[in-house]
């Protein structure tokens, strides 16, 4: 059953990182798969979990910049290329990764696009909440073979504070009707990804798998390319000098909730929680809605049913069994 969101009082926190996270955790022998490994926190995640002795199997829509990257990190990585706006591209990653392991111990559903300009994929989706919602649903399907061939595999969904704004509306979640705002589509997207979390554990528990979502924190990285400096600076994340927010966290930092949600023993037996500072979060506080925490509409299992039911006819893509 689905998990209280409460914390478990983990000894680590906001300024925690992701080698601090899993250090003394023995991951030799077990396969993660990472989306987007090469960029930002993913670098660090990769990092930090082939450093733990895991093979690592990274989806990368732009392989050779992924090689690049990770070209000095130590550990069994191996680098496949992968388009979440695509849907062949998605089945033949997943082809692949069959090809390189016969389960799945961690996958990690970590790319995605933010407020990006309106931009739709080839079936007319719009990009956001393709790449970074259908895309991993549709990955998650493919993968769920040798996901449950594990028998106690966890599933990481990427989601944010974003979520806050929602945006999600199953009837036009593609904005044919809506007018396009590319913050209501990223907080869509980001609802989406906790949301997935939430139905995926209640689909997956019974067999071993659990799911989680997490919000990473505020980082510098290149997820804010379709941002202006002086939009970032309206926002309060720089200041006039260029001085990134003292709030915001490294990529070292922000990857450890990824990461540890991945390896933590205390999340034993638990799933379908949202999570952040390497804790289960709790609820929002309405009076200060901006300290983060999980705000109640990606908690309704009715709408997590029904956003996975949008999600399979929109994909055409159901879950084996």
């Amino acid at each position: 059953m689905t998990s209280p969101q409460a914390p478990v009082n983990s000894p680590f926190g906001y300024r925690s990182t992701a080698r601090e996270v899993v250090e003394g955790v023995d991951l030799a022998g077990k396969t993660v798969v990472v989306t987007g490994g090469y960029s930002g926190i993913g670098t660090e995640t990769v990092h930090a979990l082939a450093g733990a002795g895991a093979q690592v199997i990274v989806g990368a829509r732009r392989p050779d910049q992924a090689e690049d990257v990770l070209e000095g990190v130590s550990g069994d990585i191996a680098i496949l290329p992968l388009d979440l706006s695509d849907p062949a591209s998605i089945d033949a990653f997943a082809e692949a990764v069959a090809e390189e392991t016969a389960a799945i111990d961690i996958l990690i559903n970590n790319a995605a696009i933010m407020a990006s300009p309106l931009a739709r994929d080839a079936r007319g989706y719009e990009m956001q909440f393709a790449t970074n919602h259908l895309g991993h649903f549709q990955l998650a399907a493919r993968l769920w073979p040798l996901l449950l061939a594990d028998g106690g595999a966890r599933v990481v969904a990427l989601s944010s504070i974003g979520h806050r704004l929602n945006g999600l509306d199953l009837d036009d979640p593609n904005f044919e009707r809506r007018d396009y705002d590319k913050w209501l589509a990223y907080g869509q997207a980001k609802s989406a990804n906790a949301l997935f979390a939430l139905q995926l554990d209640k689909l997956g528990e019974a067999q071993g798998v659990r799911a989680f979502a997490v919000h990473p924190g505020g980082i510098a990285t290149p997820l804010q390319r379709h941002l202006t400096m002086e939009e970032q600076r309206a926002m309060g994340w720089y200041d006039e000098e260029g001085n990134v927010h003292e709030a915001f966290k490294s990529t070292e930092e922000g990857a450890s909730t990824s990461v540890w949600c991945a390896v933590s023993p205390l999340l034993e037996r638990k799933g379908g929680v949202y999570c952040e500072d390497c804790d289960i979060a709790v609820p929002v506080d309405p009076e200060n809605p901006r300290a983060g925490g999980c705000w109640p509409h990606i908690r309704d299992e009715d709408l997590a049913k029904a956003l996975w039911r949008k999600s399979e006819e929109l994909t055409g893509v159901a879950f084996p069994g």
